[in-house]
């Protein structure tokens, strides 16, 4: 399907739900009702679908245009620079039809690699009045010949892995170095003043010192181990494979450090968001959640902390989904589809979210909803992530493995607050 039909087919899906949704009314008997939800909820499931298609097949018209563009700078870089050039062989060296046809079918080469004598004797041995007989692809008659083709591009399985190592909503503190960083901290939010009486001295025992704490922030490391990958691999394939797979560690880089920062347990191990979060609510379910836990979870956390900048919701897809069908006392969603373009909504009582798939499922005792200031959780990252290629140790194979260096510590656990099933 062209890209065009997807559109125009994702469009029609978004009319579909809506006219389901607004079916929906006080009068709409409790059957038809939950036969317009079932229709709705399979309406977008088929608009997932197509915007994942759709994200499919514009990255893979990407990967062909710079293939095409790769192939046309060769093309270009082999083509003989003058006239002089391509008339360089003696006429006793004039090519025989086989070997200019070899080259042009076995060696991938189009007609504007050949030389323009090249492309005279291929020209000729077509018009050539000899009998031709007839061999084709199938087995014996020919088509153990004929290579097995190749697509130039691969088809990656994704998984998304984000978000805590991004500085858009984390604190990040960049080091060179590995040394320990102290942060301080302090609480005292529950001192105040007191009624002064005249003429009487002022309490002098200690009871209302300030107390400091400290938060330490190290360098743990963790590794993608070797993958190791032929010499022949190397040379013969028709990827750069140390750049194939340099991405493809780079990635399961980004998903150790976001599943440390999310649920480490803070010994050897960054201390991860959820960890170090704060009980908010406490859900009735034990697989679900209501909307009145949702506003529970959100008062939970002080209000000095829901005006920052990076305050938000955290928790994975399958819990979106579950919020996304969460219905009045009338039977109507709750988020009517959010923004119609997209089919999700884009804040959730005002405040955004991020999708973190190292976050639990609706399930029992899981903490599967955050609250809160990410930007009181400091990401410590040492450097930047390394891709190394070892070629002496394997020789005459390769290896590659990747390193990073990084810690996390959420600096004052009043500011995340968690929502746990019962």
């Amino acid at each position: 399907m062209s890209l065009k039909d997807l559109q125009e087919k994702r469009g029609r899906l978004v009319t579909q739900a809506r006219e389901a949704l607004n079916e929906i009314t006080a009068n709409t008997d409790e059957a038809r009702s939950a036969e317009l939800d079932a229709r709705h909820d399979a309406i977008m499931a088929d608009f997932d679908k197509v915007e994942n298609l759709l994200e499919r097949e514009q990255k893979l018209a990407e990967i062909e245009k710079r293939f095409e563009d790769r192939a046309a700078e060769e093309r270009a870089k082999k083509r003989p620079v003058s006239d002089g050039e391509a008339r360089g062989q003696e006429d006793g060296d004039r090519p025989e039809y086989r070997e200019v046809f070899h080259k042009f079918i076995a060696g991938g080469a189009d007609l504007g690699e050949l030389s323009a004598e090249e492309r005279a004797v291929l020209k000729a041995g077509v018009q050539s009045t000899k009998e031709f007989r007839t061999q084709t692809t199938s087995a014996t008659a020919g088509g153990y010949t004929v290579p097995v083709e190749l697509a130039n591009f691969i088809v990656k399985s994704m998984k998304a892995w984000g978000p805590m190592y991004d500085e858009d909503i984390c604190t990040v503190i960049s080091t060179s170095g590995g040394n320990v960083i102290n942060i301080p901290t302090v609480d005292d939010t529950s001192k105040s003043g007191a009624k002064h009486t005249e003429g009487t001295a002022l309490t002098d025992d200690g009871s209302e010192d300030v107390v400091f704490g400290n938060k330490e922030l190290s360098a743990y490391v963790y590794d993608t181990e070797f993958v190791k990958f032929s010499m022949e691999l190397a040379a013969d394939s028709i990827f750069n494979m140390e750049s194939l797979l340099g991405g493809l560690l780079g990635e399961r880089l980004g998903r150790i450090a976001n599943r440390e920062l999310t649920i480490g347990d803070g010994a050897g191990d960054p201390n991860g968001v959820v960890t170090a979060s704060s009980l908010g609510k406490t859900a009735a379910a034990v697989a679900a959640v209501t909307y009145d836990e949702i506003i529970d979870l959100v008062h939970s956390v002080d209000p000095a902390y829901r005006t920052s900048p990076k305050v938000r919701f955290m928790f994975n897809d399958l819990t979106l989904a579950a919020l996304r069908k969460l219905k009045d006392g009338d039977g109507r969603y709750i988020w009517t589809a959010g923004d119609v373009q997209n089919g999700v909504p884009g804040t959730i009582l005002g405040y955004r979210y991020s999708i973190n798939q190292a976050m639990s499922n609706l399930a029992t005792g899981n903490k599967t909803m955050l609250f809160g200031d990410f930007g009181k959780y400091f990401v410590r990252k040492v450097g930047s992530p390394v891709i190394g290629v070892m070629r002496e140790r394997f020789w005459p194979d390769l290896g590659i493995a990747g390193l990073i260096r990084f810690d996390g510590e959420l600096g004052d656990t009043g500011a995340v607050k968690h929502l746990i099933q019962a």
